[in-house]
């Protein structure tokens, strides 16, 4: 669980749409779609590492890797929930 004062200071790099801890349900489809093998990442890599946790923007289009605690911020990062 990330500290929700710093949570309320995130934003996407992107869009700057603040953001949120994803939820389980967001996790499972975005987890189910990267288990098909059929996620690319915005940067155009394809992500094979299922996401444990996450920040998703508000709009609920991305979700940026939270990885030991750390949210990685970059926007070649994000993931697609779609």
């Amino acid at each position: 669980m990330i500290d929700p004062e710093f949570l309320a200071m995130l934003v996407c790099p992107t869009t700057r749409q603040p953001l949120h801890e994803a939820t389980a349900a967001e996790l499972g489809k975005v987890n189910d779609a990267i288990a098909e093998g059929s996620v690319r990442n915005r940067g155009g890599s394809a992500v094979t590492d299922a996401l444990l946790a996450a920040l998703g923007t508000a709009d609920g289009d991305w979700l940026y890797p939270v990885q030991d605690g750390i949210p990685i911020l970059l926007a070649a990062e994000a993931v697609p929930v779609s």
